[in-house]
Formats: C-alpha cells, sequence, structure tokens
C-alpha cells in the first residue's frame, strides 16, 4: 500500500532538542512541513555519516522550513515503543529496529514523499533536501510539477489536460 497522501497517526514520543529531553505529538507537527528520518541504531557504519550530513545541511532544511523551525536545533524523536516506526511501516519486527526510512510530511500530516533502502546504503540529506522543496513548491502551485532532478527556481512542468488523458 502507497504511503503517499495518507495521515501520519497520533503520536507521544519524547525528543532530544537544546541539550535536553521534551516531549513531541502529532500536534507539533501539524501546521509546518516536518521530516521524518529512522534508521536502524546510533553506533552501526552508516548512521553516523547520514546524520553528520543532516547536521551539515541543517540550515539549508531550516531555510526551506517555516520561520518557527527556523529558530530551532536539530531535533531527535525516540520510539523505543516502536510507535512511530510502525505507524510508518519500516519497523523490522525480528530485529527491533526500523528500516533506512525518510518520509516528508506537509502541514495537515500527510505523507508528500517518502524513501526506504537498505540498512547497508546511506541516503543523501541533499536529495532529501531538494525533495522537500519540490513538495512545497508543488503545494503552493497545484497546477505545476517538478521534472527530475528539479531545484528550486528551475522551470516546471505545467501538464496539459489533454494530454494527461491520453496517457
Amino acid at each position: 500500500m502507497s504511503q503517499i497522501n495518507r495521515e501520519i497517526g497520533d503520536f507521544t514520543v519524547q525528543a532530544y532538542h537544546n541539550g535536553k529531553f521534551e516531549t513531541v505529538s502529532k500536534q507539533d507537527v501539524l501546521g509546518k512541513w516536518s521530516i521524518f528520518f529512522f534508521y536502524p541504531a546510533d553506533f552501526t557504519f552508516v548512521c553516523p555519516t547520514e546524520l553528520e550530513e543532516l547536521a551539515d545541511n541543517y540550515e539549508a532544511f531550516k531555510a526551506a522550513a517555516s520561520d518557527r523551525i527556523k529558530k530551532i536545533q536539530y531535533v531527535m524523536l525516540a520510539d523505543p515503543a516502536h510507535v512511530l516506526s510502525r505507524d510508518f511501516e519500516v519497523l523490522i519486527e525480528q530485529d527491533g529496529m526500523a528500516e533506512r526510512g525518510s518520509f516528508i510530511v506537509n502541514p495537515q500530516g500527510k505523507i508528500t514523499a517518502c524513501e526506504v533502502i537498505s540498512g547497508s546504503v546511506g541516503r543523501s540529506a541533499t536529495e532529501l533536501l531538494r525533495r522537500l522543496q519540490a513538495c512545497q513548491f508543488v503545494a503552493e502551485h497545484g497546477n505545476e510539477v517538478c521534472p527530475a532532478g528539479w531545484k528550486p527556481g528551475a522551470a516546471t512542468l505545467k501538464p496539459s489536460l489533454d494530454l494527461v488523458g491520453q496517457l
């Protein structure tokens, strides 16, 4: 089943943010663009490289997000009860850990993009940022679509209803 346009479930989890622990719920996610970035374990070979690349690109992610998120630092949610990993369908039940999954969630709480790949393959924060920017553009300009490799400022496509009907 596709995850696209599926509303995320209710959740309440602990998060590490600005040197302290706090509670984060679905209500905190609504009203802004969010990224859920699952990884199998903290101290494996690939995970630290992904987290470092996300941190290296954090300023660009903040620039693509709302004014509110620009004021915060990297928030890491804890999912020891597997509430989120089950809801996003990335939990490897027999291992008790998540697949390597990335999800972009719109301000209405619906998944607009997702990627799940092998635990041995690292993801690109630059590509995740590009997809976030494309999802935001499409949300603002509903009659335009972003072609492969689209970046902010590049040309978009305006599908013709006549062509769509012929496909």
